[in-house]
């Protein structure tokens, strides 16, 4: 028998699998922000709240994520994998102090959080993309997840951060000891070239929600 709580968890497990909060996921799927949340499942009565197929059908599409999966979420759990809580804040802040030390390991307060699985990585965090100056790899709403303690190699995507502030995403093409070459994601934006001695951290991106 198909369960309250099966439903609404398959629904978390969806937005984790995207890398979004419950109400990040009722936005992207251009629902009411609150259409998920924990408060919208329990009517002020006392009596459980089912979502409704139509919220559902739009959460699948804005995820990309196809009915049998879902019904594997709704039945299994998916693959059954914890999600962690992961640091979130949105790009347009990255290059703001106090958010990252000089590692580029996330500190300091601020962060927002999101419930993400398979991170390994303890100091891994999310940014939200803001703009359209990343596309096509990366569109206005899209989540990444960033590993500052995983190796990089030429053809990773990576954030960089600039002793200047400015932290941009790019495609790591080559690396030296006196620069760092790097290739835009978006063709009408030119590739860069930095000094070593520039560059205050680089990190690897691990994933994206598309």
């Amino acid at each position: 028998m198909l369960t309250h709580l099966q439903v609404w968890s398959a629904i978390d497990r969806l937005a984790s699998r995207a890398g979004l909060s419950a109400s990040g996921l009722a936005r992207r799927a251009g629902l009411d922000p609150t259409t998920f949340n924990k408060s919208k499942r329990i009517t002020a009565e006392g009596r459980a709240r089912w979502p409704s197929t139509e919220s559902i059908a739009k959460a699948l599409a804005a995820t990309g994520t196809p009915l049998d999966v879902f019904v594997e979420l709704v039945n299994s759990g998916g693959d059954g994998a914890a999600a962690k809580a992961v640091p979130l804040i949105g790009f347009a802040e990255a290059g703001a102090g106090g958010y990252f030390d000089d590692g580029g390991f996330p500190v300091g307060e601020g962060w927002d959080q999101i419930a993400f699985p398979q991170v390994s990585d303890e100091h891994a965090y999310a940014l939200e993309v803001s703009g359209a100056s990343m596309e096509p790899a990366y569109r206005d709403g899209d989540v990444i997840i960033v590993s500052p303690a995983a190796p990089i190699r030429r053809g990773d995507r990576v954030v960089v951060r600039a002793r200047s502030g400015e932290v941009m995403v790019k495609e790591l093409k080559r690396r030296t000891g006196k620069s760092i070459e790097l290739r835009s994601l978006n063709t009408a934006h030119p590739d860069r070239t930095l000094a070593a001695a520039d560059v205050l951290w680089i990190a690897r991106i691990l994933w994206a929600s598309q």
